[in-house]
This record gives structure tokens, C-alpha cells and sequence, in this order.
């Protein structure tokens, strides 16, 4: 009933997808997220199916097209690549959303509307409102359900935590200005003889065969494997750090940019972004600061002088003339870290209530 329903959902995103594109093409005339909600009733008495879908979660899948349009109008105005929002392929629609009504949470079930009540693992009690419920199937068709809450913030008192500045590069995967060193996983290098074997035997295969789609469940479930590990990764070090710091300082990098250079499959690998959103997300909750610091300069600085000096991706150690010899990361985390402490001032936390780690 869920690929089911999945399907029907495709069905809805697609067609709502072409009406915007025909009265364009034809009229010169938008259709709006409202305009395309009342053309739901008509696609139920012509096609059937849609009955058996909740009319919240039919209404989603409008939602998503209309997202598709602003972030594609977004990008043609800020002069970028745009990307036309493309219709989806059979099985390429993998998500249902219930977003005020229609489900109810239980011991271990999830009774959702139009389906039923489907057997759940709860890995942690739900804890808040809950007022989102996404339902999604991954490329090995499992599903995972997703369960959106508004909760109190667990804040802690400011004045007790420390600050510290991080630094994030490739040979490390993230140094911090006490000197600690997080060591890069490098997920996806681990994996990549793996991935490029099963690449061939797929490039080998007919495409849309049966054999083909063997293959490709293989190079999904080599990628949903990388992707799985850097995020268990990525949220446990970041809970690491909410949890010992009051303020953490990152370079505000502009990580898409840097994705174009020679480095770009490594930055990828790493993750970057989604280390600093994932410590965002879990310093809101607990109360702690997280500030983003102008990147420009703070690995040619000296940390201790403030003099430029010029070095190479391949120089690891910061040498400087005023005789400060140090690991060129830890250098640029305590460059971080004094940005952060002038940003943090300039929001009137004053520095005798912070406890600075060097």
C-alpha cells in the first residue's frame, strides 16, 4: 500500500508538473500552488486511485513542485546553472508527507490515514508536539519513517561553557584550538574500488533490464552505505562538541565554490556542511552559541603576531618570525576562535563570562 500510494503520488507531482509547464508554454500564464490544490477533485474522478491517498499528502506532493519553481526562479536570478524542475521516473518518488492530521503514534505502531497502522522500530521516545510525519523508502526498499517534534529548548547557562574554534581541512578532518584533532574517516575513498566495481558490472548490463536493475540496486545500497556512515559520523561529533563547548567558531567557507577545484571528491567526502548544520541544529536546542567567521586569511596568519605567512597546501607547520612554531591547523583554529570571541562580543556576551581553551 505504501508503493502504492508512492505511485500515486508520482502520478500527482508529475501531472501538476506538466499543467505548470503547458499554461506557460501555451498561455504565458503561472499557476499557483492554491490553482493547482483545486485541480485535485477533477484528477480523483479521473483517476481513481488518488481516493485511496489522504488529500493532505496529495496536497504535499503539489507542495514539492512548487518549491521545485521558486528554488529554479532563485537560481535564474542570482545568475546560476537553473535547472528546470524535471518530472519524475518510475520508482524516483520516494517520500509521503502527513503534515497537521491523518496519523497517530502508538506503543510501536504508526497508524497512518488511507493505510493503516504499519509495525514500527522506535530507536528513542518521541518527545514534544509532534506536528510532521514523513514516511520514506530507501533505494533498497526499506522504509523509514521520519517524525517531526516542536520541543522546549534543554538550555544550559552560557557563562559555563567554553569556546573553542574549529578548523576543517582534509588532513584532519577537524582540529580544534585546544590542538585536538578529529581524524578524517574518509568514507567514500574506503568504498570508492568497491563502488567503481560495481559500476562496470551495471555499464556492462542492458540498461532497463531486469539484470541492470540488480546492478543498480548494488551501486545505491555502495552509496547509501558511504552516506550512512558520514552522517552516524558527523552527528556524534558534533554532539561532542555542543556538549563540552557554551560557543563554537567555524569559517563560513564557501564549501560549493571550493567544489570546483581539483579537491572537489574529497571536500565532498568530508562533509563539511553538514558538520556545521548538524552542531547548528543541536546548539540551538541546547542553548550553546555557534558563530561563522570570515575564512579569509586564518591559515596564513600568525595566530600569536597576526603576521601573513604565505604557505602552500603541502606546508603543515606555521613558522613565523616572531618564533612561533606550530601545526598550521591548530594555528588557523585559534585565528577562528579570536574571530569568534569578536563576533560573540559584538553580540554584548562579554569575555570574562567565557572560559577560553588555548
Amino acid at each position: 500500500m505504501l508503493n502504492s500510494t508512492l505511485e500515486s503520488l508520482r502520478w500527482v507531482y508529475n501531472k501538476t508538473l506538466e499543467v505548470r509547464k503547458n499554461s506557460w508554454m501555451q498561455e504565458k500564464k503561472s499557476v499557483s500552488l492554491t490553482q493547482s490544490n483545486k485541480l485535485l477533485t477533477g484528477w480523483k474522478k479521473e483517476k481513481l486511485e488518488l481516493n485511496a491517498v489522504y488529500s493532505q499528502v496529495l496536497q504535499d506532493a503539489q507542495v514539492r513542485v512548487d518549491l521545485a519553481f521558486q528554488a529554479f526562479f532563485r537560481r535564474v536570478k542570482a545568475g546560476e546553472k537553473a535547472g528546470y524542475p524535471r518530472f519524475k521516473g518510475y520508482m524516483r518518488y520516494d517520500s509521503l508527507t502527513y503534515t497537521q492530521f491523518g496519523y497517530k503514534l502508538e506503543a510501536n505502531r504508526l497508524c497512518v490515514s488511507k493505510i493503516g497502522a504499519v509495525k514500527v522500530n522506535m530507536h528513542r521516545p518521541i518527545k514534544g508536539e509532534v506536528h510532521r510525519v514523513t514516511v520514506r523508502r530507501n533505494s533498497r526498499g526499506k522504509f523509514f519513517v521520519s517524525i517531526i517534534c516542536d520541543v522546549e529548548a534543554n538550555a544550559l547557562p552560557f557563562k559555563d561553557g567554553r569556546v573553542v574554534g574549529v578548523d576543517v581541512g582534509l588532513e584532519s578532518f577537524a582540529t580544534l584550538s585546544n590542538g585536538e584533532k578529529i581524524a578524517n574517516p574518509r568514507f567514500f575513498r574506503k568504498e570508492e574500488a568497491e563502488l567503481a566495481k560495481a559500476q562496470r558490472k551495471l555499464s556492462a548490463e542492458k540498461k532497463g533490464s531486469m539484470q541492470w536493475r540488480r546492478r543498480l540496486k548494488v551501486v545505491e545500497r555502495v552509496h547509501e552505505r558511504v552516506s550512512n556512515k558520514r552522517s552516524d559520523f558527523i552527528h556524534q561529533e558534533s554532539r561532542r562538541l555542543v556538549n563540552r563547548f557554551g560557543a563554537i567558531a567555524f569559517e563560513d567557507l564557501n564549501v560549493k565554490g571550493m567544489m570546483q577545484g581539483n579537491l572537489a571528491k574529497s571536500i565532498g567526502d568530508a562533509g563539511w556542511s553538514m558538520f556545521v548544520n548538524a552542531t547548528r541544529s543541536k546548539a540551538e536546542e541546547a542553548g550553546c552559541k555557534v558563530v561563522l567567521v570570515n575564512p579569509n586569511g586564518t591559515s596564513q596568519t600568525c595566530s600569536r603576531c597576526g603576521l601573513r605567512v604565505k604557505k602552500t597546501l603541502s606546508e603543515r607547520m606555521h613558522r613565523c618570525e616572531c618564533g612561533l612554531v606550530m601545526d598550521r591547523d591548530v594555528n588557523a583554529a585559534i585565528n577562528v576562535l579570536r574571530l569568534g570571541l569578536q563576533s560573540l562580543s559584538l553580540r554584548g556576551i562579554e569575555a570574562q563570562d567565557l572560559q577560553v581553551w588555548e
